[in-house]
């Protein structure tokens, strides 16, 4: 079944934009209008609602499931939430909007398909809305959808619609990465154009939300080749499979196909696929997101956090001093000469901070010279690790481009990184 089969595929979505923009009432439109709420659910939604003085249900609540979110109106952790309809599943992250939770934003869309980022029509666009663009660029989502909400607040206006809708579009094409943006103007509250079209916008001809990530088709990265991160190497110490030797791991960007010639890295040896297995059963072929198991034709010396590649154009590069844009996660500041632990798909070491390229601004894009990146900065590091990775650049590969950095101290995760470069530009 081919991947870009929208009845097949789960589609990941994240929600962003300003406090009160209207993100947990939108997801709780989306669940409330394709029937995944349960009628306990709503019921206790509705008690909730008239427990905060909400007065009619909030549908709200349904998302913002910390007792501080629902007192002060606003979402501070990332609430994943999960619905379907007849055409396709879909996996909700409804993201924090106050700049102090960029990381939980971060964290949030880190493995989002397409980013909602929601405006205010009244306000228009905030430096949130420039910030959150950014991110989602920056994660590498591949479509922002912009959802101009509470239009019924200013009167359907079409101008208005259109104003924000240029503003974002030319923000978001002035990225280093810019991604498509579609545009649809919505009433979270009352459901116009969320799951049914509105009779209160006639000059719009576009799809609803709905039909929109219904629709949406998810192109994975196949034009690279396949890249295979070891994550154990199977030996059976006895019985009849005694002499076995496979690989396991997880197909990144291509497909691996018996017979094909693959180069294991760093070391560069090259082997031959004799063999694929997917849940015990011998496969012709393994794709994308799938975990399999590789037999070679020879014993090559393979180890965990090694990669096997096949059918590349676009070869991985192998380096150990790497550049990194990265946001910064917990209190302690990344300054250079600070270590930390990395993890870089199955492969793990030491990584020293070497220089500190810039802090970016992320409402008007300004890139900074500091000493020190702190809490929710976005950056650009330089590290040298103690252990050479096989990588691609994010925006050619995020399966193989990402890498955590890790506080030794008390093991938190540090910092989201996204690989820029490996090794000194040309």
């Amino acid at each position: 079944m081919s991947i870009l089969d929208n009845t097949s595929t789960t589609l990941r979505i994240a929600t962003a934009g300003s406090v009160d923009d209207g993100k947990s009432t939108l997801i709780g439109r989306l669940l409330h209008d394709t029937k995944t709420v349960f009628e306990d659910q709503l019921a206790a939604v509705a008690k909730a609602s008239r427990r905060y003085g909400d007065g009619e249900t909030n549908l709200a609540l349904l998302t913002d499931g910390l007792r501080a979110e629902r007192e002060q109106g606003i979402t501070i952790d990332v609430a994943h939430r999960y619905f379907a309809t007849p055409r396709r599943s879909f996996i909700v992250a409804d993201t924090p909007g106050h700049a102090q939770y960029t990381r939980n934003m971060v964290t949030g869309a880190s493995t989002s398909d397409v980013a909602i980022v929601l405006v205010d029509a009244r306000h228009g666009v905030l430096d949130q809305t420039r910030r959150h663009s950014l991110i989602a660029s920056m994660i590498g989502v591949q479509a922002i959808v912009l959802a101009v909400n509470k239009m019924d607040l200013v009167e359907w206006s079409e101008a208005r619609f259109h104003e924000i809708t240029a503003e974002v579009r030319a923000f978001v094409g002035a990225l280093a990465h810019p991604v498509p943006v579609t545009a649809i103007p919505i009433s979270a509250l009352l459901g116009d154009n969320v799951v049914e079209a509105s009779s209160n916008t006639p000059w719009f001809d576009g799809a609803t939300l709905l039909d929109f990530l219904e629709e949406f088709e998810i192109h994975p990265h196949v034009e690279v080749g396949a890249r295979l991160h070891v994550q154990r190497v199977i030996r059976p110490q006895g019985g009849e499979h005694a002499d076995f030797r496979g690989q396991a791991g997880v197909v990144s960007g291509g497909w691996f196909r018996k017979g094909d010639a693959v180069t294991v890295l760093p070391s560069g040896l090259t082997s031959t696929i004799r063999a694929l297995y997917r849940w015990g059963d011998e496969v012709p072929e393994a794709g994308p997101g799938q975990a399999i198991v590789v037999q070679l034709d020879t014993n090559v010396d393979v180890a965990r956090g090694d990669a096997l590649v096949a059918d590349a154009p676009v070869a991985p590069v192998v380096g150990d001093d790497v550049v990194v844009d990265i946001c910064w996660m917990v209190e302690r500041a990344l300054t250079p000469g600070s270590r930390w632990w990395f993890k870089h798909g199955t492969r793990s070491g030491h990584a020293t901070v070497t220089s500190i390229e810039h802090v970016l601004d992320p409402t008007t894009l300004g890139q900074h010279d500091t000493s020190e990146l702190l809490l929710n900065d976005l950056g650009r590091v330089r590290l040298l690790l103690s252990e050479p990775i096989v990588a691609d650049p994010y925006h050619v590969l995020p399966e193989t481009g990402r890498l955590i950095l890790i506080d030794p101290a008390d093991h938190s995760t540090a910092a989201a990184g996204m690989l820029h470069r490996v090794g000194t530009p040309a």
